[in-house]
């Protein structure tokens, strides 16, 4: 096992009923800024629960955050925050509010252009030199509540890039499992695809002696094969609710990735997808991630037939339950409605891969994956395979 340090500060307030907290979370007369995206917060009830919890804070409020949130959006808050002395900010929704609201916490003192934060992806470290904020969420599947990750939308260069850091933990995150309740099918599909690969990324990657990491994960990934499709069928159930938000905390909260090698090229290809032609997270994932593990399949087959026997339990031999692995997984993603071809998802597919495979020589993201050898050609080679 790999040295490590598990470090995690976040009061993790789980269960039914639980806004009503947020009275005794932030101390009276603050000044809170209030973030949130497109609105469905005003639609299902979260936002008056929210209001009624904060009558001891003064509140300004902030919405319109994308689902992919923009630099250029919310430099505005960032504005916001500076004219207006913002003691506290507190983030009303799912990832994607969750994740602006860690770029505003940390570009409001930052010293030179905040753009430089996601460009270079500074490690913000230093607790005195952020706003500290804390969390309600809306819609699992980023895990963003319980940990210290981001990931920003430049839009005028179409780059999806990720930064973090330490001082980026929030200081609390609210978690009721019944706001699922009100939540797309569509959204319910990703979160679960979502969480799933971010298993992936940390657990997939070559055989190694951290038994407890791995059996996590695969109890992880076994859940969310047990219970995706029908949380999105049956999102009342509050059996159902409540372990498919846990799952999606637990796959990306900092415990599996101890002591283990990650990948993440999965996600950083990802991204580029979703900048390009804006094209949900979780799908560009479920586009992606099979594919890499065929154009890797000599590095990840060990692993791959590890998979295969503990989380589909199939049985045969390395090469031949490994590759039936990959099928599984495929076909889980199928019922979970996702389209896994590129063509299925835009009309204008053509030169991603090229594209993308110079976007990464450009940046000087020459060795991606858990053996760094994913290279610009591989990556190209996984964009033309994903077609």
């Amino acid at each position: 096992m790999n040295n490590f340090e598990l470090y995690n500060p976040v009061n993790y307030v789980f269960g039914k009923g639980q806004i009503e907290k947020l009275t005794h979370l932030i101390a009276p007369n603050t000044k809170v800024l209030l973030t949130y995206g497109g609105g469905s917060i005003f639609k299902n009830g979260i936002y008056n629960q929210v209001k009624q919890a904060l009558s001891h804070v003064q509140i300004i409020e902030f919405g319109g955050i994308e689902a992919n949130p923009h630099y250029e959006t919310l430099m505005k808050a960032v504005e916001v925050v500076q004219k207006e002395n913002i003691q506290f900010i507190l983030a009303v929704g799912g990832g994607s509010v969750i994740d602006g609201t860690k770029f505003i916490s940390a570009a409001v003192h930052f010293e030179g252009d905040p753009v430089e934060i996601l460009q270079k992806r500074i490690l913000i470290t230093d607790t005195t030199k952020v706003i500290p904020f804390g969390t309600v969420l809306t819609l699992p599947a980023t895990g963003s509540e319980m940990n210290s990750g981001s990931v920003v939308t430049i839009a005028a260069t179409q780059e999806k890039l990720s930064f973090g850091g330490s001082a980026l933990f929030p200081k609390f995150s609210i978690v009721d499992p019944t706001v699922i309740e009100s939540l797309p099918q569509k959204q319910l599909q990703n979160g679960v695809v979502d969480a799933f690969t971010h298993v992936m990324e940390q657990y997939l990657t070559y055989t190694h002696d951290a038994l407890l990491q791995d059996r996590i994960a695969e109890s992880i990934l076994q859940t969310l094969i047990d219970i995706g499709p029908s949380v999105v069928e049956k999102p009342t159930d509050y059996k159902l609710a409540s372990n498919f938000v846990w799952c999606c905390t637990m796959a990306l909260n900092g415990l599996i990735q101890k002591g283990v090698p990650s990948d993440w090229a999965t996600h950083m290809i990802g991204h580029e997808l979703t900048a390009l032609y804006n094209i949900d997270h979780a799908r560009t994932l479920a586009i992606i991630g099979p594919n890499l593990y065929k154009v890797m399949f000599d590095t990840k087959k060990d692993k791959l037939a590890q998979y295969g026997r503990r989380v589909w339990n199939l049985s045969g031999n390395t090469e031949d339950v490994a590759e039936e692995a990959i099928e599984k997984t495929i076909n889980f993603f199928h019922h979970m409605g996702m389209k896994t071809k590129l063509s299925e998802n835009t009309d204008e597919y053509q030169n991603t891969a090229e594209f993308i495979a110079n976007r990464f020589q450009e940046r000087g993201w020459l060795a991606l994956g858990e053996k760094q050898n994913i290279t610009p050609d591989k990556v190209r080679e996984i964009v033309e395979l994903s077609y």
